[in-house]
Formats: structure tokens, sequence, C-alpha cells
């Protein structure tokens, strides 16, 4: 016989289903202005602000898809929609010719420049400028603690292996 669920308290759910608002709602906040000012998707513009501050402009592929929270084969499609326009090219890794880089073109720096004010703009207003210092420090320490929990081995190795037992246990009731 398995554990009883720990439902969330009243509590929780509201905070819970505010957290989800702001994942779902904040993004396409972003996204918006960034498609109307700088014809970029959210993820191409920070998959071009994140090479516009790397050494050289580059950055492998496999990086750059952690960095973009993206798998590696979506991050590939957006990387040849952005060599398209002319915004990134490929390389072979100099270091080591396995890989590819991710290189930030001139015209690609230049259009992220011009993106990046309005962009910040608009994170300045829908995130910061609501909040004041004390709340600006909690929020940092709560998204470094939830980011920590996703991030501890531990527990994803816990995760999965309650995920295992769970779907042993269904197989034989």
């Amino acid at each position: 016989m398995g554990r009883s669920p720990r439902w969330l308290t009243p509590t929780q759910l509201e905070a819970w289903q505010a957290v989800t608002l702001v994942l779902a709602r904040l993004p396409t906040a972003l996204e918006a202005q960034l498609q109307c000012d700088a014809q970029l998707s959210y993820i191409e513009y920070y998959a071009l602000a994140g090479l516009s501050e790397q050494p050289n402009r580059a950055m492998r592929m496999s990086e750059l898809a952690v960095l973009t929270n993206a798998e590696l084969s979506r991050l590939s499609h957006l990387i040849t929609r952005l060599e398209k326009r002319g915004y990134v090219r490929r390389e072979p890794d100099p270091s080591d010719g396995r890989y590819t880089n991710a290189v930030l073109t001139e015209a690609g720096y230049e259009h992220v420049v011009a993106a990046a004010p309005g962009h910040v703009a608009m994170v300045r207003d829908l995130v910061f400028d609501g909040l004041d210092a004390a709340e600006l420090h909690a929020l940092r320490q709560i998204a470094d603690r939830i980011i920590a929990r996703i991030d501890d081995p531990a527990r994803a190795s816990d995760a999965t292996g309650r995920a295992s037992a769970d779907s042993s246990k269904r197989k034989s009731e």
C-alpha cells in the first residue's frame, strides 16, 4: 500500500497558482515585446544575448542549448533560422573540431544590442519596478533555492527512483 499524497495547503496552492501564472504569462509578455520591437522570439533573443556575452561571441552549440534550456535539435533549428537572417554562423570549434560553435555575426551583435534596451525596459517594468529592495532580495533567494533543488543530483536520482518504484508498483497491482 502506497503513501497517500501530500496535498498542498490552501496557502501553498494559492502561491503555486500565482507562480504558474507568472511562468506562463511573463515569457509571453516578453516575447510580444521582442517580436514587436526586434522581430525576435524570446529564445532567439536569449541565444543572441548569450552569444554576445561570450569571448569572441562564440559558444559550443551544446553549451548554448544548456544556456537557453533548449534541446540540441530545437537549438539547431533556431540557429538555422538565425543563420538565414545573417545573425549567426556555425563553425568548427577551434579547440576540438568534433564540436560546432555558434558564432554571433556583426549583424547579429548589432541587432541584439539594438533590441536590448526595449527588452530591459520591459523586464524592469514587469518585474523589478514593482518590487522594493527587500522583495528583490527575497525573489533572488527564492529563485536560487528552487534552482538548487532542481539541479541537486540527489533529488534527481531520488525522483527517478520514486518514479520507477511507482511504475513497478502499478504494474504489480
